[in-house]
């Protein structure tokens, strides 16, 4: 049985998809604190975290944490488990912020319960993978002397690790997972970001050149991350 923690919950969820939830086998739980929602994670009773990026509790001001982006920040630093953003907030910076920061799906409430549900399972699914709860996924990849290691979200280059950003890790995992295929400029930004790539050219080349900085010895002469011209990029 998959577990969901909702944290923060501003947009009353739990009640309107306890139902749905139920139908699918998944349990709910919902932390009203950060130390409690921290606990939940730490002690890996969760498989799945759902929380606004509009805080309210005095728990969060404590802990000099003034907004959801910097929880999503702090959550990443501690778990790989999927995070979904459940908000009424539909600025597209904040959205992007929340994306940078580590999370991996952004939902405009109100939204159709029945698609909440469907990024919930695909999520849960993508993880279930990623976790080796189906042993014959493997979560360390290796690529000559670069290794990435999705368990503990930690890559390293001829053994020394090598500190990404979330967006960074997410786009380097996504290439190394798919060892040898191309991935056009589109297909990157779209996978990361769950967004349509409008004008993406320079996003992704900004990140690509920024992970190329840290993880080849020559970034002029990649032996890792390549470009295929006028197709997209592609790891090996």
């Amino acid at each position: 049985m998959s577990s969901i923690l909702v944290y923060n919950n501003n947009t009353g969820v739990v009640g309107l998809m306890q139902p749905l939830f139920a139908g699918e086998g998944y349990q709910v739980f919902e932390a009203q604190t950060l130390q409690k929602m921290r606990q939940y994670i730490e002690e890996r009773q969760v498989q799945l975290l759902i929380t606004d990026v509009e805080l309210y509790g005095e728990d969060t001001y404590e802990a000099g944490l003034m907004n959801g982006v910097e929880v999503l920040r702090e959550i990443r630093s501690i778990s790989s488990i999927p995070i979904i953003v459940l908000s009424e907030n539909a600025n597209e910076m904040v959205k992007i912020g929340a994306l940078n920061a580590g999370a991996d799906d952004y939902v405009i409430y109100p939204c159709n319960p029945l698609e909440l549900l469907a990024r919930v399972k695909s999520q849960l699914r993508r993880y279930t993978q990623l976790s080796n709860i189906s042993s014959n996924i493997e979560r360390i990849y290796k690529v000559n002397d670069l290794v990435l290691d999705d368990i503990c979200r930690k890559v390293t280059v001829e053994g020394k690790e090598v500190r990404l950003t979330p967006i960074e890790y997410k786009i380097l995992r996504l290439l190394v997972q798919e060892r040898g295929r191309v991935f056009s400029i589109g297909q990157i930004y779209e996978s990361i970001w769950h967004m349509k790539a409008i004008g993406a050219d320079n996003t992704i080349a900004v990140h690509i050149r920024h992970i190329r900085e840290k993880i080849e010895r020559n970034p002029k002469e990649p032996q890792y991350l390549k470009v295929v011209w006028g197709t997209g990029y592609k790891v090996g």
